[in-house]
């Protein structure tokens, strides 16, 4: 099968095999020897000397640490939200009792800075802003956001990232763009099976971290900072995706993280090209569609939820169908991670055979 969602992605072989190695003591020099090997590896690839962790969680969990260890109850938060997981982070400020201002952007257009600039102007008590790099349910990237950092800077705002699904396959500089909290997640371009969350913190983000009473145990990112320099986690991780991800890192280091880079990009293209060429439209705006994952407009007359399942059972391809309000309306076609451009071509055919199928 061609698993061309934008998550969980295609695991390597090797990488499938590392998970199935022998059990180790999570409390042992073993394991204090891969997570200090990982941890350091994964800073690289988010281009930081900030403090960084590695979580038991989805993505989603690693949201919910930056929220629970960055937001007051009843502290004024902008949320930039450029689709559903935009908005993710709107339902998690709720829950735990921020007030979240909501700056919203049309489906399949990126932020604009200069409307994120007008509302820490009309709201001058934020001090905390939440934005989504890559958008995989819209194929949205969000290419300003080192201009939205130095905005946040200038308002002295804390700036939280969902870099879920770029960190690994589209460059973010985390020290250089002065980002405070990054996050990302093991199922997305890192090649590896879900049940990690990476967070990193800057210094700023641990002056805000001290000034936060807000209620947390399993995502205490201060408890994480004082079981990492004991080489160990504060409950028990989840050791066989760890072995998986020390894996996925050495696979990824060998290529080269320009080069993985630069393929993200030429696989994204192929994709956008042959989209086109089957005369498709995309739904993303020109110039910020996401080298992770291509959305793709369901043409009229064809019914969105029926295209799907023709593609998986008669031409062995998944494709993601549209989320929330874009249920029906658009595909999203998935190209990051462990990707060659067989898969590409592959993924392209069946959407071609598909729509012949549906159209005789």
């Amino acid at each position: 099968m061609n698993l061309r969602i934008p998550g969980p992605t295609p695991v390597p072989d090797s990488v499938a095999q590392a998970g199935a190695a022998d059990m180790i003591n999570h409390r042992g020099p073993e394991f204090a020897d891969l997570i200090k090997r990982s941890t350091t590896q994964l800073k690289e690839v988010f281009e930081t000397e900030n403090d960084l962790f590695i979580l038991t969680a989805s993505g989603t969990g690693g949201m919910e640490a930056a929220v629970a260890n960055h937001v007051n109850a009843g502290e004024k938060v902008l949320v930039v939200t450029v689709g559903v997981f935009g908005k993710r982070f709107v339902e998690i400020v709720r829950v735990f009792g921020g007030n979240p201002i909501e700056l919203d952007f049309e489906f399949g257009r990126a932020a604009d800075p200069n409307r994120i600039e007008e509302a820490l102007q009309q709201h001058s008590d934020i001090r905390v802003v939440l934005v989504t790099h890559n958008e995989t349910s819209t194929g949205v990237t969000n290419n300003d956001l080192k201009i939205v950092s130095d905005i946040c800077q200038s308002y002295d705002c804390l700036l939280i990232v969902d870099a879920i699904s770029s960190l690994s396959s589209i460059p973010v500089k985390t020290d250089e763009w002065e980002l405070d909290v990054v996050i990302s997640g093991s199922q997305k371009g890192w090649m590896t099976a879900p049940g990690l969350a990476f967070v990193s913190c800057s210094e700023k983000a641990w002056e805000k971290n001290a000034l936060v009473t807000s209620p947390r145990f399993y995502f205490d990112l201060l408890k994480a900072k004082d079981y990492l320099a004991m080489g160990q986690t504060p409950s028990t991780p989840a050791v066989s995706v760890m072995f998986q991800l020390d894996k996925a890192l050495k696979i990824m280091f060998d290529e080269g993280l320009q080069n993985i880079y630069t393929r993200h990009h030429k696989h994204a293209q192929m994709t956008r090209d042959g989209v086109r060429a089957l005369g498709l439209e995309l739904f993303a705006e020109e110039g910020s569609e996401s080298d992770t994952v291509t959305s793709v407009r369901i043409p009229d007359g064809i019914d969105g939820l029926e295209f799907l399942e023709i593609a998986r059972s008669q031409f062995g391809t998944v494709f993601a169908g549209g989320q929330g309000p874009l249920k029906g309306q658009i595909f999203r076609f998935g190209h990051l991670g462990f990707v060659t451009d067989e898969h590409i071509e592959e993924g392209l055919s069946a959407i071609e055979k598909t729509l012949q199928k549906m159209h005789s």
